[in-house]
């Protein structure tokens, strides 16, 4: 023999002996190590099989399996393990499944292998309702031996998608949920060195057997030798759906067949419809579908917002009268609202005292009487909630019977299904209330308009006080004749503006803008106004507008002009590198009291309440659509008498606007008719 032979011949002979000596570790020399792919081996890449499903739930694809034919999801173990026959020592079992809630005492087969002539388990993945087993078999201990390692607390029949990496290697066990930390587990029993798979197979999905098959959907089973999966697993952000290897019919789009063809595997979409309003879009939501009837829309959650998939641009059209209905009285204000699982309702501020103001509920497309309240000159009401408390407070202008001045805060009974009096606050001719959340706390500003003929008095911003349930002075601010408060936020910074509209001698005075700062509001900018009396914020993409109801122009000290009440009311637009509103539109109006912003479609919309023109109040209201580079223009007139405040809302039936007159006891619902 000669020397480059022996020399090859020592070489192999100790190859051999130092592979015995590993056991399974010479496993490395059958493969190249790569992931081995389990569930792509039971889907057929061409055609489909009886009782796969495949379904997709918040945004992912998996497969649904049959129980009928246990048989049926199987393949030869020789199919993957082609240079040897030994299972490896150490690796890693990858999977991806939502699993379905299921009896306490019942098990679940993820995948088996069992020898191919007997119903000898060699190793098997199970789960339970908060378990998951690990079994194997090794000839090592005891002429044959079933070694079960259970992970406990293991919940994952919570609606979500759970991506698990086990790892194995000798008597240690470690399981990865969704990339969180890790639960080990040591046994005295090792994972055998030498597991054969010779004449064995494996099932995905059962272990050979009707009883104790998986119900819920499965995504991802890899099968990945000689290393932890996890530190490949773990390097994205969607940890519960992260991926070593999927079937590609996973990552496609089904595809429509050409001709009869028939798709390749059943195919469904959980696919929920709501009508109404939005519903949440969140986490568990992706990948849902809502249609939107009023909009005639079809959206899809993305985990954080809808995003549209077909809908119509709605377009307003024309408005027709839908509803016209008597009230108290004269009503100067009106606020529409909804109470979660009760209905929507709109409250009236009547002007006078008996029979107060009234609550309607919206019953069978219409808005019917359901609750009156004694009421003083009700000006507006508010309606507003602090956690499950629900609240609706009225601005009274005059006193009581008894020549206390109050405006009242009503709470909403559950059982009585009524509101009824929880806290009565002093107040000086009370036009508005405005609520607001800042930091977490809830916070009441009241208008007070005059103090007997004194329009120069302060305004009062009160406190929730969580300890004693009531509202509490916070601050005080001086108004002249305040008629109105707004809240509105930009980023981080809070906002509160007010309209003032008489100062004794002078409606031609400053309104100002309020900011937040150290606990308290702080001058931010002031406007010049003429009895303003509303004040309207409103977005468009990301600016941030101001329109200001300008009433009249009035000044004692002179002249009076040929008109009071043919005045511009105007719209600011927040300009962030001056870090002020500035002027952007002046719009004719006569004697304005309130602006109204509303959406169709993708138009935005501005209808004001034009009240009185010096010499009738018939006077036309307009709605203004966006125009862009424009601004607001015209585009429809709408005969009023006195109007006196302006509601959008929307139903189920469609979107209308509201209106008061306080000229006469009647108020109108109108529809917004679309193309």
């Amino acid at each position: 023999m000669s020397a480059v032979l022996l020399v090859w011949a020592v070489l192999l002979h100790m190859g051999i002996d130092r592979s015995l000596a590993r056991g399974s570790k010479s496993w490395e020399h059958c493969t190249d190590l790569r992931p081995l792919d389990i569930l792509s081996e039971v889907v057929p890449v061409n055609g489909a099989k009886n009782g796969i499903r495949m379904i997709q739930i918040q945004g992912a694809r998996g497969f649904q399996f049959s129980a009928i034919h246990p048989h049926f999801l199987s393949f030869p173990a020789s199919q993957i393990f082609i240079y040897c026959d030994l299972f490896p020592e150490e690796f890693s079992i990858v999977l991806t499944l939502k699993a379905f809630p299921m009896q306490s005492k019942r098990n679940e087969y993820i995948f088996a292998i069992l020898e191919e002539n007997s119903d000898t388990l060699l190793l098997g993945l199970r789960y339970s309702r908060n378990k998951l087993h690990f079994l194997f078999w090794s000839r090592e201990l005891s002429n044959g031996w079933q070694t079960q390692v259970t992970f406990r607390d293991v919940f994952l029949a919570d609606n979500q998608w759970h991506t698990l990496v086990l790892a194995v290697s000798r008597n240690s066990f470690s399981l990865t949920v969704d990339c969180s930390i890790p639960t080990d587990v040591i046994v005295d029993a090792p994972f055998p060195t030498s597991l054969t798979v010779t004449g064995s197979r494996f099932y995905v999905g059962s272990r050979r057997r009707r009883k104790g098959f998986f119900t819920g959907l499965l995504r991802q089973l890899v099968l990945l030798p000689g290393s932890d999966a996890t530190s490949r697993m773990c390097t994205g952000m969607n940890f519960n759906l992260a991926v070593l290897s999927i079937p590609q019919i996973l990552q496609d789009l089904p595809v429509k067949p050409a001709g009869n063809e028939l798709l390749k595997y059943p195919y469904e979409a959980d696919m929920k419809v709501t009508l109404g309003f939005s519903p949440h879009c969140t986490k568990s939501e992706s990948g849902q579908f809502w249609f939107n009837a009023a909009q005639k829309g079809l959206y899809l959650c993305d985990g954080n917002e809808w995003i549209s998939m077909i809908e119509i641009k709605e377009r307003l059209d024309y408005l027709e009268e839908y509803q016209s209905f008597t009230t108290n009285s004269e009503t100067m204000g009106i606020a529409v609202f909804i109470i979660p699982k009760v209905g929507l309702f709109a409250a009236t501020a009547n002007r006078y005292t008996p029979p107060g103001s009234a609550i309607y509920k919206w019953t069978d497309e219409k808005f019917v009487a359901y609750q009156n309240l004694p009421t003083y000159q009700a000006q507006s009401w508010k309606f507003f909630t602090i956690g499950k408390k629900i609240f609706l407070a009225v601005a009274n202008f005059e006193q009581n019977e008894r020549g206390q001045e109050f405006s009242v805060i009503y709470k909403w009974n559950y059982r009585k299904e009524k509101f009824v009096t929880y806290q009565r606050i002093s107040t000086h001719g009370a036009r508005d209330w405005e609520a607001f959340i800042i930091d977490g706390e809830a916070f009441l500003a009241v208008a007070n308009h005059r103090k007997g003929d004194n329009h120069n008095i302060d305004s009062v911003i009160y406190r929730w006080n969580s300890r004693t349930g009531l509202f509490e002075t916070n601050q005080t601010i001086p108004t002249s004749g305040a008629y109105d408060w707004e809240f509105f936020s930009i980023g981080p910074y809070s906002f509160l503006v007010v309209a003032n509209t008489f100062n004794g001698t002078s409606t031609r005075i400053y309104s100002h803008i309020y900011i937040w700062l150290s606990g308290a509001f702080q001058l931010f900018q002031s406007i010049l106004t003429f009895g303003a009396t509303d004040w309207e914020v409103f977005h468009i993409q990301d600016r941030v507008f101001l329109a200001v109801a300008n009433s009249h122009s009035y000044d004692s000290g002179t002249v009076a002009p040929n008109n009071y009440y043919t005045i511009n009311s105007s719209i600011y637009e927040l300009n962030v590198t001056a870090q002020m509103f500035v002027k952007f539109q002046d719009i004719l109006t006569y004697s304005a009291l309130d602006w109204e912003f509303f959406s169709v479609g993708e138009d935005h919309f501005l209808v004001v309440a034009n009240s009185f023109d010096g010499a009738t109040f018939s006077v036309n209201s307009i709605i203004y659509r966006w125009q862009g580079y424009e601004g607001f223009v015209a585009a429809h007139h709408l005969p009023t008498f006195g109007c006196r405040d302006w509601e959008a809302f929307n139903t189920t039936a469609g979107s209308y606007l509201m209106y008061s007159s306080a000229k006469e006891p009647l108020s109108r619902v109108l529809k917004l008719k679309t193309l």
